[in-house]
Parts: structure tokens; C-alpha cells; sequence
């Protein structure tokens, strides 16, 4: 050793004798070579754990460079990094390209690289498999430092793990290929919330520094995006190793132009990716002379010197490499038990864990069972406890600290001889050790010990209560993550109700648990346990779930909104708003902020039947011809079929290898085709799930198929992204027709009613009909919406169609008098897809949020939500709010905001409309520019006027309700005073007016699309001041309370403040980089407030010019503004010390701080205005689904 190390060793000793634990270091340093069996049993021959670490140091001082740095790398992968920096400037200088270790040519630099990037070291006992590890690295090789996959394939048990791991212990490939490190990930089978730990815990490892994000991802989609650009800018030209995965859709999320390696059962799984693939099989046992080289390493005898026992041994495990660990690791300990442990495996009947499983279980159950038996009395129980974990769940030490009362150093040696048997997992990366089972091991023991599961699960809640209360669980404690996760999953198998029912029905744990992982797991919670739940229960559970789908996309996003705040715009009869209404009430009363929405209860569900058959999206689903059946498909990947009327499930077919995007019945009923992302085309006997007929003859996605309807000669038509229609004969192998004409994909066929057409509609904005017999094209449509039509369907009887739009709204037509009839509001997601039955007495719907929700179609008809415009305006008199708006279908009404009661004035195509200040009379404008004014005390036509010459956009009463002013798009303002039948116009801008302001002593402030801003005199029409504000439209003005000044707004991105007497600018503000939309001024007239497309605020001080304030100043993720969208309103409270702002939502702020005191958000976006009551109190908007809001503050 240089004498640089010896001394650098010999000045820390008393300081590592102290602290290290010699089992789990020489674990590392007999793996490498440097200490031998011997030497280690002389070391834990020593009475205490400091004479061990003595001897061991005594042992390396006497020893070569090699141990120094073996003894360095087990200290850092160990956790002990604070004494492996007291050692690293004694580390001996070896170059990268030499300094070879004693065994296995394994250089420093591969063993601090592998360290680092989390791969597993060499079992104790390690037999090499030459070949399969070169054919790796030579597929690793072909990589050449492009993005691409190499795939390690074999059966459960076989060694892929190992495999893979010795394939990247080689210096020239790590140097040459990934000069950027190894990154290893343990995946598993996972779902979604399960993938989302996983990667969550990836960018975590590989942003320490948390130089690119201080927070989680969460989702998958931000996850992919985070790490994506981690490896591209942090760890480039590195190989990220994929462990057991089990599900294509995994590999999705780390399709992002990467190095991987990956081990796995299904070759198939690289199928759903992109770039270069190369394939490694791994057979599924060892060899005969490969199993006894195993057996004799393990009992450190020669092969030719085992006893014939072994190669019985070998042949009755069937060449399992695991099974072979196990049984090895069992005669190590006991190496005259060869007779008797074979004794065991010939004899010993286990029950199957699981049918039809690639495992090997007549072996495994043998070899666990026999380990199992052989462990020390004292832990057997421990062992046990082990039962109810979860597969691939790595368990903190810190958590089974808590299960058996222990201390942490005492939990770590039990479970180390869980390790040493082969019966337990470590994984030793990051500041803890994490422990885990074999998903065989789980099986084994959920079945051995079935009878104690529920108990064992109690022991745990128990222990937990014991040893931590809900609300005091910290993120940055050791098990936290393992509570929030798992403690529903215990409490449940527990069939501890009362305390599930606790947990679950928590608004504090509901908040807690999304803030860390987001909504997905608690949605999947509360689908996985609703089973257990009674009647009562089962509803609270619904409205729960409800609550967690509908408000899941805010529940993701960061700032995290208030969860008491979204409990409060539940159904008053949900329990989540009754738990909101509690907390609200008890915050109030510390000044926090919250809104009542009065008028929610006119938003209804009108569904009479809702199923959840899918685990994902449901992208389709159809009635069977005689309407008893439903077919759906979706993300998951499953066709199912269940009973119309009562959602029982009669079949479920997984057929596809991606997600199912459309299924059809056949005329007869026979048949169910669907059609995948998979590119394949399926047909499958209905009743029995029988696969038909398969075509693949699409170039891309599958998006839709359709029947023919005769019963003689069935055609299936399917439509995909390659632009092409297909026509297929069930009796034919090949497609009998290809359709062109589409330029885009193709994404909805049907047939007509005799067969001789085909329609189909495309993203490239067409309608087409084509002809069967000729393919040729009889007529096309252009098609132009303001909202994406997803799916339509027609009555067969009534006369009417449903359409899906992409607002997430589903809406029932009259075809014949082509009006809207209804509004079918309750999905939670986008609207994938709507049919009516066979006889037209109901329709479904599937969306995204997992659901199919069937409608009465009467039902539907009789009790449609009124859908407002929104232009309202509203008066605020005493304690009433009433509010005038005009519906879906011209109707001018009048709501009283209090009571709900609607009065419904007339009829007409109203552009806009306003009340007058004492509720007299009421005036609307219309397209056509005539303005009209209704007398409300006995709704009749008072007076009329058709004076503007385009469409009225504004109108207002002035104080005394004599006069009435209007703006039009024929860029005038008429005055009319109509009691007295007279007017004149305001004419002198050049572009149509924007708005304009009433001021006092008749003067009115108009501003236009011509940038300029002009004072008039109502009385004489006359301009009074003309302002040229600014070279771009003028999009607001506001007026200070004390009529000295106004603001002014543009699209210049610039606002400024102007005084009545001059005609320059007081302050030009500058500092928006979009649409400076709208202003507003303090009551006191100190404050000015502005706001931008960017969702930014700022508040300037109005006699300086200078900012105050920046509001939402948060990051801006993706593109997508910070409120939501454009700030189009503002308004200061009386005291001037709050701001309420609109547009993609509500929200206010404390104009002291420029922080958010409260959001609210509504069911639409895209708010125009909010009105708000004198007092600050009340509020009113309506969004862009035509919602009316009236909201007032909780006291």
C-alpha cells in the first residue's frame, strides 16, 4: 500500500473503528476480492462491533492499493460518505486505463461509476456467463452513442440482473460508450402512480443539486420532459438501465432520445418505442456444470468433489440460477445437509401460488419453504411480518422500525439475514437502506400465511398510530413516502373500516397525499377499496372520487390550490363539501378568504346509470342491435361487454398490444370488431371472446370501424392516421378496398343506412361521401367550428343528434328545427364518444375520467341547463343581486341572484343588454343595431330605435336612467335621450370604439381600436379632449375615483396614466411583455392595478409610476399563464388592501404583500368580466360554457 494511504488510514482510525459496520463493508470488499472468506470469519469472530472494525482496519493496513480503494468505494455505497471523504486524499493514483483489480479486471473507475449510478454489486457467490455478457456489450457497442434499446429477455429467475449488471462492469465500454455514468432503476410491474415514484425518484437522483427543479414532477408526461432534459444536459452519452419491466406503455416514459439497457420477460415490450433495437435471450435455466460451479462456490468445495446429491439438486431445480442461490445459500450454513434438503424437494407437496405463470413453482415453493424453515426461531416471526408488503415495493428501514419497536441498527441485522439466506433484497442506494421482495418470495408468503394476513396488517396500523399522528407526517422524514402511499392499502386489509373511512374521507390527508404525488393514487384508492365500504359509505366514497376526477387537473399544478376552497363548490349534500364548509368556517375567523358558490345548485346530473369498466380513458363504446349490450374500449388496452341496464360485466377481452381506439357490433350481433393504436384491426366472437379475424394491414393508428347493416354480407369500414379508408369481407384474409382522398387522419366512418355509402370525416376539416361499389367521391363538406366537434350521433325515432364537444360537453340537437334542446353536463374529462340505443330512449357517453354515463333521453330533454351568454349585466340593490343575461336560445331573462327565480322578458337576437339603476327598464342591442327598451314592471316593449349601422357591442343607462348611451362596430356613440325621443351620435373615431366610461357633469370617456382616448359632452356632442394614447388599440380605460386621471391600456404592451388637464401621459408604465388587457384604480385613487396576457398583474404607485407589485410572479410551466390565461378585469375592495382579478379564473390578492389570498376555479375559462358589490362581498361572472357564477364571501 503507498505509503499516502497507510497514512492517511492510520490518521482516521480511531474515527472509523467508531462508526462502521463490518458486515455490510466486507460484503463489498470479498465481492471485490480483496478479503478472503477467512479473513471475514476472523472479523466477526471479534466479542463487539469495534474490536470487528478494528481487526478489519488492522487487516487492510497490511494489504495493497486495491483494498484501500475497495475499502473507499463500500464506504461510500454503504452511507458513509462523511468518512470516505476523510479518506480520499490518501487514494492512490490510478489512471483510468489501468490500475486492474486482483479479481475480475475491474478498474476503480468502473467500480465508483457503478457505485454511483445505483447497479447492484456481484452476488457473493458469482459464477461468470462469458458469452451472454459479451453478446451484450457487444450490443451495447452497436449503440455508437445514439439513442436505442438493448433488450436482456428471459424467463423469471433465469439472471437477466445479473447480467446486465456485469455487462457494464468493463473500463473500455464505460470509457468509449458512457463516458457519462450508469444509471440503474429497478422498474417492475407498475401502474401509473407506481411509474410516477419511480421516476420521480430517477430525477431525484440525478438532480441532487436540484439545480433544474426544487419540486417532484407530477405526472408522467412533466416526469418524461424532466428527465429528458436531465440527461441531455447533465449525465450526456450515459446508459440508463431499465431492471424487469414488465409493460410497454413503461417504456413510453422514457422514450426521450436515450442509452438503455433494459432486462425483461416479454421481448415484445420495445415494441411501442422508437429507434435502433437490439435483443439478447437469456436461456431460462443454467446448465448442468454452470449449476454445480454455483453449489460448489456457495460450500467452497470443488465440482468434483460434491456429492452425488447435487446434481440431483441441480436437476430438480431446473436450472434456476435463483433457486440454485437459494438452496446454496442454505449449505453454506449447513454443508452436510445435501441428502436432507434434497430429501425436501422430492418429497415436500406445495400448493400452486399461481396457475399459468412463467414462474417455475414446483422448485421455488421447495427452495423458499426449505429457507424459511431453516432460518433462526428468534426471526422466523419476523420473516412473517414480511407478508404484507407489497411486489416491488422497497420498504425504508425506518418503516419496519415502527412494525417491530426496534431501533434502526437492530432492525438492519435481522434483516441482513434475511439478505444472507437469499430471502430478502437490499437496495443500499441514497441515505438509507431500502428492503424488498422478490415478487415469488411475496407470493410465497401471502399464501403460506393467509390466514394471519389480516392480523399482520392490524400490527402494522397499529404501530403506526403508535408511533405517528397523520397530521405531523413530514416529507422529509424517512418513511413518509411509504405511509402515503401504503397506509390505505394496510388499513383496507386490515378491514379496518372505521379507520379507512378516517383516513380516506379526509380533506387534511386528501390535501397532504396530492401536494406530494398528485391526485392519480388517491383516484385509484378510492376505486380499489369502495368494495369494503357499506351503503352509506359507498356513497361518501363516490363523492370523494368525484371530487379528486373533476378537480384533478388543478390538483397537479403548482401553486397547489386550496382544497377547502374546491370542497366548497361541491353539491351541498356531498360530504366533501359539508368536511369544506367545517374547515372554512373555523379559518374565517383568521382572516383567510373563502367564497360560497350560491347558485351551484342549478348545475344538475341528469345521468341515470354510470359504470366504470376500464382502469383508463374510455375512448369508445357502442350498444349492441338489440340495445341489452355495451361495448367499450379505451387506454387500457381492453374490450369489454356489459349488460345496458345494469353495468354488469359479461366479458372482458384483452387483445391488443396498445390502447383500443373504436369497437362495433355486428348487425347480428356476432361480432365486436375494434380497431388499436397497435395499427391492427380485430374481430372477436361476442359471446366468447374468440379472436376471429386479424388485419394489419394499416401503415398507421387504427381510429374507427363500422358495420355494415345487412345481416347477408357484412363489411367492417375502418378509418386510420395513414389517410386511408379500409374496406374488409369477414370472409377474407386481405382488404377488399382502399379509399383515398383524406389528407389527414381519418377519424370517424359510418355507412348508411342501405350500405351503398360510406361517410367519413377527417382532421383535415372534411366530410366525405363515398361511393361502396366505386370508391368514388359523391360530396364533400368543409367543415368550420368554433369548437371541435368529437362525435355525433343520430336518434332513430325522435329527431334529434348528440354531440360531443370538446369543452368536455355533451349537447342533445333538433335536427329538424336545428336548435340545441339540451346540455348534458356531468363528465369530468374530455368527451370521447356518443350513440344513441336502437329505440332512442337513451344515449351513453365515454370520456377520459374512466366513465360511461347513460342518459334518458326524456329525461335529458325535459330538465336541460340553461346555457348563458356572457354578456350579463348585473345591479347590486340592498341585499339583492339581480342579473340579466341572455340563454342558449335568445330568451332576455332576469335572475334574481338570491332566491334563483328567472324571469323570462323576451325573445330576440341580443348582442347586448343592460338595467337601469333603480330596476325599471331594461335595454338590449342587437346585430342588426337597433336597441330597444323594455319597461320590467309589466314587461313591455317601452321604446325602440334602429340607429347604429352594425352591431351594438355596449350599452349603458346614465344615473338618472334618462339617457341611454350605446358603441357600435359602425364606430359611433349614440346618445339618446329616449323619454324625449331625441339622440345624436358621438362621431369622430376612426375605428370601431372599444368602450366607453360615463363621467360626471355629462361628460362620457370612449376609447378605440384607433388608439386614441376622447372626452365628450353628452349634452352638446361636442369633444372636449382628444388623447392620442397610443400607436396600437386602446384595449381598456379606467377612471380614478377622484376624476383627476385615467388609464389607459393596449396592445403596445404598454398602460399609462393620463390627467384630464394635459394631454401627455403623467407616467408611461412599461414592463409587460403581452396585451396589457385591463386597469383599475384604488377607491382612494393611489393604486393603479394593470394586467397582461401573460396572466401577469402589476399594481404601480399612480403618483410616481412606479411598481409596487408583481402578482402571480410564479414560474410559467409549458407555456401556460400563470392565471390561467389573459387578465381581463380587475377591481379594488373599498379599503383598496384586496384585488380581485378574472380570467381563466378568479383570484384575489392582498395588494400589501402581491400575493394570492384565494383562487377560485371555474368550471369554464375564458371570464370577460366579474361584477362586484360595493361591499367587496359578492361576486358575479360567467365563463365560457356558459356558467353563471354568483359567489359571496364565507363568514
Amino acid at each position: 500500500m503507498d505509503a499516502k494511504a497507510r497514512n492517511c488510514l492510520l490518521q482516521h482510525r480511531e474515527a472509523l473503528e467508531k462508526d462502521i459496520k463490518t458486515p455490510y463493508i466486507m460484503d463489498h470488499m470479498v465481492s471485490d476480492g480483496v478479503l478472503t472468506p477467512s479473513e471475514e470469519e476472523k472479523v466477526k469472530n471479534e466479542p463487539t462491533q469495534q474490536h470487528r472494525a478494528a481487526m478489519l482496519i488492522k487487516m487492510i493496513l497490511k494489504k495493497d492499493n486495491d483494498s484501500y480503494i475497495s475499502f473507499y468505494n463500500a464506504l461510500l455505497h454503504e452511507g458513509y460518505k462523511d468518512l470516505a471523504v476523510l479518506l480520499h486524499g490518501g487514494l492512490p493514483v490510478i489512471s483510468s486505463s489501468n490500475g486492474k483489480d486482483s479479481v475480475g479486471g475491474i478498474t476503480s473507475y468502473v467500480r465508483t461509476v457503478l457505485c454511483e449510478g445505483g447497479v447492484p454489486q456481484r452476488p457473493v457467490v458469482f459464477v461468470t456467463r462469458k458469452k451472454l455478457v459479451n453478446a451484450i456489450q457487444q450490443k451495447l457497442f452497436k449503440l455508437n452513442g445514439e439513442p436505442g434499446w438493448v433488450t436482456v429477455y428471459g424467463m423469471a429467475g433465469c439472471g437477466k440482473t445479473v447480467l446486465a449488471a456485469e455487462a457494464v462492469r468493463d473500463h473500455d465500454l464505460l470509457e468509449s460508450c458512457f463516458p457519462g455514468g450508469v444509471h440503474w432503476v429497478s422498474v417492475g410491474k407498475q401502474d401509473k402512480s407506481g411509474l410516477l415514484m419511480k421516476l420521480q425518484n430517477l430525477c431525484t437522483r440525478l438532480d441532487q443539486d436540484e439545480s433544474f427543479s426544487q419540486r417532484l414532477p407530477l405526472n408522467i408526461e412533466e416526469a418524461k420532459d424532466r428527465l429528458r432534459i436531465l440527461m441531455l444536459r447533465k449525465h450526456p452519452r450515459s446508459l440508463l438501465i431499465l431492471d424487469d419491466v414488465w409493460d410497454p406503455w413503461v417504456l413510453k416514459a422514457f422514450d426521450n432520445q436515450c442509452q438503455i439497457l433494459l432486462t425483461t420477460r416479454d421481448k415484445s415490450v420495445t415494441d411501442s418505442v422508437m429507434g435502433p433495437k437490439y435483443v439478447v435471450s437469456v436461456e431460462s435455466g443454467l446448465g448442468k456444470e454452470k449449476g454445480l460451479e454455483i453449489l460448489s462456490l456457495f460450500v467452497n468445495m470443488k465440482k468434483a468433489d460434491l456429492p452425488e446429491e447435487a446434481h440431483s439438486i441441480i436437476k430438480e431445480c431446473k436450472g434456476s440460477p435463483l433457486v440454485v442461490s437459494l438452496i446454496g445459500a442454505l449449505l453454506r450454513d449447513f454443508p452436510k445437509r445435501w441428502e436432507y434438503y434434497l430429501r425436501q424437494l422430492q418429497n415436500k407437496q406445495f400448493k400452486r401460488i399461481r396457475k399459468s405463470s412463467s414462474y417455475d413453482y414446483e422448485a421455488l415453493d421447495e427452495a423458499m419453504s426449505i429457507s424459511v424453515d431453516m432460518l433462526r426461531e428468534d426471526i422466523k416471526s419476523y420473516y412473517t411480518d414480511l407478508s404484507i408488503f407489497q411486489k416491488d415495493v422497497k420498504v425504508p428501514t425506518k418503516v419496519l422500525c415502527v412494525l417491530w419497536d426496534m431501533e434502526t441498527e437492530e432492525v438492519e441485522d435481522i434483516l441482513q439475514e434475511f439478505v444472507n439466506k437469499s430471502l430478502l433484497f437490499c437496495d443500499r442506494n441514497g441515505k438509507s437502506f431500502c428492503y424488498y421482495l422478490h415478487d415469488l418470495q411475496v407470493d410465497f408468503l401471502t399464501e403460506q400465511n393467509r390466514s394471519q394476513l389480516q392480523d399482520l396488517h392490524k400490527k402494522i396500523i397499529t404501530q403506526f398510530q403508535r408511533h405517528h399522528q397523520l397530521h405531523a407526517l413530514s416529507p422529509d422524514q424517512e418513511d413518509c413516502m411509504y405511509w402515503y402511499n401504503f397506509l390505505a392499502y394496510h388499513m383496507a386489509s386490515a378491514n379496518m373500516h372505521k379507520e379507512l373511512c378516517a383516513l380516506m374521507f379526509s380533506l387534511d390527508w386528501i390535501k397532504a397525499k396530492t401536494e406530494l404525488v398528485g391526485p392519480a393514487h388517491l383516484i385509484h384508492e378510492f376505486v380499489e377499496y369502495r368494495d369494503i365500504l357499506d351503503e352509506k359509505d359507498y356513497a361518501v366514497c363516490e363523492n370523494f372520487q368525484e371530487f379528486l376526477s373533476l378537480n384533478g387537473h388543478l390538483l397537479g399544478r403548482q401553486p397547489f390550490p386550496s382544497i377547502v376552497q374546491l370542497g366548497l363548490c361541491e353539491p351541498e349534500t356531498s360530504e366533501v363539501y359539508q368536511q369544506a364548509k367545517l374547515q372554512a368556517k373555523q379559518e374565517v375567523d383568521n382572516g383567510v378568504l373563502y367564497l360560497e358558490w350560491i347558485n351551484k345548485k342549478n348545475i344538475k346530473n341528469l345521468s341515470r346509470l354510470v359504470v366504470r369498466p376500464h382502469t383508463d380513458a374510455v375512448y369508445h363504446a357502442c350498444f349492441s342491435e338489440d340495445g341489452h349490450r355495451i361495448a367499450s374500449c379505451g387506454a387500457d388496452k381492453t374490450l369489454q361487454v356489459f349488460k345496458a341496464e345494469t353495468g354488469e360485466k359479461l366479458l372482458e377481452i384483452k387483445g391488443h398490444e396498445d390502447e383500443v381506439l373504436c369497437c362495433a357490433f355486428s348487425t347480428d350481433d356476432k361480432f365486436i370488431a375494434t380497431c388499436s393504436v397497435d395499427k391492427k384491426v380485430k374481430i372477436w366472437n361476442s359471446v366468447t371472446g374468440q379472436l376471429v379475424q386479424s388485419y394489419d394491414e394499416h401503415s398507421e393508428q387504427v381510429n374507427c370501424c363500422h358495420f355494415t347493416h345487412s345481416r347477408h354480407h357484412l363489411l367492417l369500414a375502418t378509418g386510420s392516421s395513414d389517410c386511408f379508408l379500409k374496406l374488409w369481407d369477414l370472409d377474407q384474409k386481405q382488404c377488399r378496398n382502399t379509399m383515398f382522398g383524406h389528407t389527414n387522419s381519418v377519424n370517424h366512418c359510418r355507412f348508411s343506412p342501405d350500405d351503398k355509402f360510406l361517410a367519413s370525416c377527417s382532421a383535415d376539416g372534411t366530410l366525405k361521401l363515398l361511393d361502396i361499389n366505386t370508391s368514388g367521391l359523391l360530396t364533400e363538406i368543409h367543415i368550420g367550428h368554433n369548437s371541435t366537434i368529437r362525435y355525433c350521433d343520430f336518434s332513430p325515432h325522435n329527431h334529434l343528434a348528440v354531440v360531443a364537444l370538446s369543452q368536455y360537453c355533451v349537447e342533445l340537437w333538433n335536427v329538424d328545427s336545428c336548435l340545441k334542446v339540451a346540455d348534458c353536463r356531468g363528465h369530468l374529462s374530455w368527451v370521447h364518444c356518443v350513440m344513441f340505443s336502437p329505440d332512442g330512449s337513451s344515449f351513453l357517453t365515454s370520456s377520459d375520467d374512466q366513465t360511461i354515463r347513460l342518459w334518458e333521453t326524456k329525461k335529458v330533454c325535459e330538465n336541460s341547463a340553461i346555457v348563458l351568454k356572457q354578456e350579463i349585466d348585473v345591479v347590486f340593490q340592498e341585499n339583492e343581486v339581480m342579473v340579466l343575461a341572455v340563454d342558449n336560445i335568445r330568451r332576455l331573462q332576469l335572475i334574481n341572484g338570491k332566491t334563483g327565480q328567472i324571469d323570462y322578458l323576451t325573445e330576440a337576437q341580443i348582442s347586448c343588454c343592460c338595467l337601469s339603476p333603480h330596476l325599471q327598464y331594461v335595454a338590449f342591442g342587437g346585430h342588426d343595431g337597433t336597441i330597444k327598451i323594455l319597461e320590467l314592471l309589466n314587461n313591455r316593449l317601452f321604446q325602440s330605435r334602429n340607429g347604429h349601422k352594425n352591431t351594438v357591442r355596449h350599452i349603458q343607462f346614465t344615473a338618472d336612467g334618462k339617457t341611454l348611451i350605446s358603441s357600435s362596430d359602425d364606430s359611433t356613440i349614440q346618445v339618446w335621450n329616449w323619454q324625449s325621443e331625441e339622440y345624436f351620435f358621438l362621431q369622430a373615431h376612426q375605428e370601431t370604439v372599444k368602450d366607453f366610461r360615463l363621467l360626471k357633469n355629462s361628460r362620457l370617456l370612449s376609447w378605440s381600436f384607433d388608439g386614441t382616448v376622447k372626452v365628450w359632452n353628452i349634452t352638446t356632442g361636442r369633444i372636449e379632449k382628444d388623447f392620442a394614447c397610443h400607436q396600437d388599440t386602446v384595449l381598456s380605460c379606467d377612471v380614478s375615483p377622484d376624476a383627476t386621471k385615467f388609464s389607459s391600456t393596449s396592445a403596445d404592451n404598454t398602460a399609462k396614466i393620463w390627467s384630464f388637464e394635459l394631454l401627455s401621459p403623467l407616467h408611461e408604465l412599461k414592463g409587460h411583455k403581452g396585451c396589457v388587457r385591463c386597469s383599475a384604480f384604488s377607491v382612494d385613487s393611489t393604486l393603479l392595478a394593470t394586467g397582461d396576457d401573460n396572466g401577469e398583474i402589476r399594481i404601480w404607485n399612480v403618483s410616481s409610476g412606479v411598481l409596487l407589485h408583481l402578482c402571480a410572479p410564479i414560474s410559467i410551466e409549458e407555456g401556460a399563464a400563470t392565471h390561467g390565461g389573459w387578465v381581463t378585469d380587475l377591481c379594488f375592495s373599498p379599503d383598496s388592501k384586496m384585488l380581485v382579478s378574472a380570467g381563466g379564473y378568479l383570484k384575489w390578492w392582498n395588494v400589501i404583500t402581491g400575493e394570492s389570498s384565494q383562487t377560485f376555479y371555474t368550471n369554464g375559462t375564458n371570464l370577460m368580466k366579474i361584477h362586484v358589490s360595493p361591499d367587496f362581498k359578492t361576486y358575479v361572472t360567467a365563463d365560457n360554457l356558459g356558467i353563471l357564477y354568483i359567489l359571496q364571501t364565507l363568514e
